[in-house]
């Protein structure tokens, strides 16, 4: 692991959420439990078709009362856009607070106890006018914050860590399997449970009806899980993203992103297993690749 860095993500946008609708409508519409939401704790949700394929995905926080999405910044107005469909008459604000905040992922050894988080899955505080939290996910992709830029950059400094890249983010965030929006789930096709949701706590099985969750229901209790999103080692050329990864003749896959030797590939599990099996390489392109499985996963 290395020291504690800070990373500003300038392709990450605020959707800002207002009014005394505002839990009740995202409730039922998202996969996470709105209602875990407080100034002491951040999820991580989705935002699903009927059908229950993938449309976007967000962290959840709360600031002076307003419930911020942190979303894929280039998709806010999307995202916008079809929450504004099933608001109807909903007493809900959706404002695009991307110019008031910058979001930051905050990582390396060390990084909550730096910031006086608990280690607890979406443990929040407010932090330079803003809020930080554990990243929902897995403790160790460390934490997020969402604050004005100024004030982002000198707290992190003065609470002890160092300015990095959003390329040495991304690497981390590969190598530690975790998916980054439609980058990673292909829009309207991706089911969540082939993408981790359920490890890393994206989804809430208790909180009743929301938006594609039949599919998504379904799809757990009959055990229908076949491919998993996992990181490769990239020996070669990197694939571009949706590159077939072929076992001899056989497709086992599809690449996703990479950075510098690593990537995320969504593959089928039957087939890898073959695969290794037999001794049979993977290959994407000019590529050759070797799957680890995360040690969050459960499969």
């Amino acid at each position: 692991m290395s020291a504690p860095r800070y990373a500003i993500l300038e392709d990450r946008g605020v959707l800002a959420l207002t009014g005394e609708d505002t839990r009740a409508f995202l409730q039922g519409l998202v996969s996470n439990d709105v209602t875990r939401v407080t100034p002491a704790g951040a999820v991580w949700a989705a935002l699903l078709t009927p059908q229950g394929k993938f449309m976007h995905d967000f962290f959840v926080a709360e600031l002076a009362g307003a419930i911020l999405l942190e979303c894929e910044k280039a998709r806010l107005a999307d995202l916008k856009r079809r929450l504004g469909l099933y608001k109807l008459r909903a007493k809900v604000a959706l404002d695009d607070r991307s110019d008031a905040f910058a979001v930051a992922a905050l990582f390396g050894e060390g990084t909550l106890a730096a910031l006086g988080i608990p280690e607890e899955a979406g443990a929040a505080r407010t932090f330079a006018d803003g809020v930080v939290f554990a990243d929902p996910r897995l403790a160790s992709a460390g934490a997020r914050a969402i604050a004005p830029r100024d004030g982002l950059r000198a707290n992190a400094t003065k609470a002890g860590f160092a300015e990095a890249s959003a390329a040495d983010y991304d690497r981390a965030r590969i190598a530690l399997g975790l998916p980054d929006g439609s980058r990673d789930l292909e829009i309207e096709k991706a089911i969540l449970l082939e993408n981790g949701f359920e490890e890393l706590n994206g989804i809430d099985w208790n909180k009743g009806c929301y938006m594609g969750q039949e599919l998504t229901a379904r799809t757990k209790y009959r055990g229908l899980v076949r491919k998993r999103l996992m990181p490769v080692a990239i020996e070669g050329p990197a694939p571009a993203p949706g590159t077939p990864i072929m076992a001899g003749n056989e497709e086992a896959g599809e690449m996703r992103s990479n950075r510098d030797g690593l990537g995320l590939a969504l593959l089928r599990l039957e087939k890898i297993e073959a695969a290794r099996a037999a001794g049979i390489p993977l290959l994407a392109g000019q590529a050759t690749l070797t799957p680890r499985k995360p040690a969050w996963a459960k499969f």
